[in-house]
């Protein structure tokens, strides 16, 4: 049996990467891939509250699971899917689980401001009352380079910003984006560094899988 699953993503960058994921982790799945950067670019403007009722219109289009890979959207897109009758998940949910099981000392590094929060409270969700201390850091100049189209340096940025947390401050580190996820191997920290593209799309890949027949 085939498994198939639909990805609405707000950046056509993601794409490439979760096209080689499959290629590489799930030989034979099916990814149908939405793109809808104005959602971001509103969220950012207004809060992830406000592209609610578009969202929906977005997912709407969708056969099946859907996978959401922009943090910023993760919970609104969740408390949709009562409405839409299929599974909707956030890419990032499996990677806030590891975070915390990993250690309770948590470093979120994020190229927006807007992910942070929506982060931060799934790794409290996550931790089930246990206690966790996370500080989360936006990477100056990174969201920049990532819109000129300097996908290297946009990396590289991530890359230093995760090499400059100690043993010391954090147990583990949670690159918040799943455009970040690059940056793991450029990174020789003295912590686990989670990046959310290869966990998300397991676990959706998973879910898929249960409920379609």
């Amino acid at each position: 049996m085939v498994t198939s699953l639909t990805l609405l993503h707000t950046s056509p960058a993601h794409v490439p990467v979760f096209d080689a994921l499959r290629d590489r982790e799930h030989p034979g799945a099916v990814l149908r891939h939405l793109v809808a950067p104005e959602l971001l670019d509103r969220a950012r403007e207004e809060g992830p509250e406000a592209v609610a009722p578009a969202l929906r219109a977005r997912l709407r289009e969708c056969r099946g699971p859907v996978l959401v890979t922009c943090s910023t959207l993760g919970a609104v897109a969740e408390s949709l899917a009562g409405d839409l009758g299929v599974p909707v998940l956030r890419v990032d949910r499996p990677m806030a689980a590891a975070a915390v099981r990993t250690g309770p000392r948590i470093v979120v590094l994020a190229a927006l401001e807007s992910t942070l929060a929506p982060t931060v409270a799934l790794l409290a969700e996550e931790a089930g009352g246990r206690p966790v201390e996370v500080a989360a850091r936006v990477v100056a100049g990174a969201w920049e380079r990532f819109e000129g189209g300097d996908g290297h340096g946009y990396l590289a940025a991530v890359a230093a910003a995760a090499d400059a947390v100690t043993e010391a401050e954090a147990d583990v580190i949670v690159l918040a984006q799943a455009s970040m996820a690059g940056a793991a191997a450029l990174t020789t920290p003295p912590v686990p560094v989670l990046a959310s593209p290869a966990l998300g799309l397991a676990a959706a890949l998973g879910v898929a899988a249960a409920v379609l027949p």
